[in-house]
């Protein structure tokens, strides 16, 4: 058997790093210079490579053309200001679950609630699996309750509370940014540092805390870890790997 498969849907992320020496005449907006452009795989595909760079046996289910999909940030190059970002709207032709072998020892779903996974597929997975991680954009609902463990940021959980049962309160790790994450009411802090750029953190941390569960099967030591990577790819621009 495999050991962990990624599911979920992807995109190109390209960071347009830009100086700015001076205002638009007509209107108070910044001319922006180009001095460097990077691109790397997002999203699901984001998850796969900061889990391959610990363990080699992880493969993906994700949308095809993915690389015709892009989130384009114009970034300040010396600050790290984000001036704006441009989102292509490619569609995401949903999964067909029909064509996914599940035969893996872990299943991570990352859903960025784009249509490539209904609430029904993912209740699919859970319920066809024992080992699954879920991290999704979705307001959670009785079909997030089979997931072994859910990863939901600050601003996903206010937007869940209403809906959390006791169902949920012992698979949520509910992640706060740079005061750590809280798991079963007990909080896990982080030491306090220069933040550079979070982009694709949240990828790091779920990415770190499958590898660690993976070798452990700790969840507690998984978390450490996993706050510990989060926690090292935000000293750096763009989206980083672990």
């Amino acid at each position: 058997m495999k050991k962990i498969l990624v599911i979920g849907e992807s995109c190109k992320d390209v960071f347009v790093y830009c100086d700015s020496i001076r205002l638009a005449p007509d209107v108070p907006v910044p001319i922006l210079q180009i001095t460097e452009t990077t691109e790397n795989p997002g999203m699901a595909s984001n998850v796969l490579r900061n889990i391959i760079s610990h363990v080699s046996d992880c493969e993906i289910e994700t949308n095809s053309g993915w690389e015709n999909i892009s989130k384009t940030r114009y970034v300040h190059a010396k600050s790290n200001h984000l001036f704006f970002r441009v989102d292509s709207s490619d569609k995401i032709k949903r999964i067909d679950l029909n064509q996914i072998n599940l035969d893996y020892e872990y299943i991570v779903i990352t859903d960025y609630n784009k249509g490539y996974l209904s609430e029904d597929d993912i209740l699919k997975i859970c319920k066809a699996h024992s080992r699954v991680f879920l991290d999704t954009k979705k307001i959670l609902g009785p079909w997030a309750q089979s997931a072994m463990y859910i990863k939901i940021n600050d601003y996903e959980y206010r937007n869940s509370m209403p809906y959390i049962t006791d169902n949920f309160k012992d698979k949520i790790i509910h992640t706060k940014g740079g005061d750590g994450c809280e798991f079963q009411g007990k909080e896990f802090l982080v030491e306090k540092i220069e933040v550079i750029d979070t982009s694709g953190a949240g990828d790091s941390f779920m990415a770190a805390l499958v590898v660690k569960y993976s070798q452990t099967e700790d969840i507690i030591e998984s978390i450490n870890f996993a706050n510990a990577c989060a926690s090292e790819v935000v000293r750096h621009r763009g989206v980083g790997v672990i």
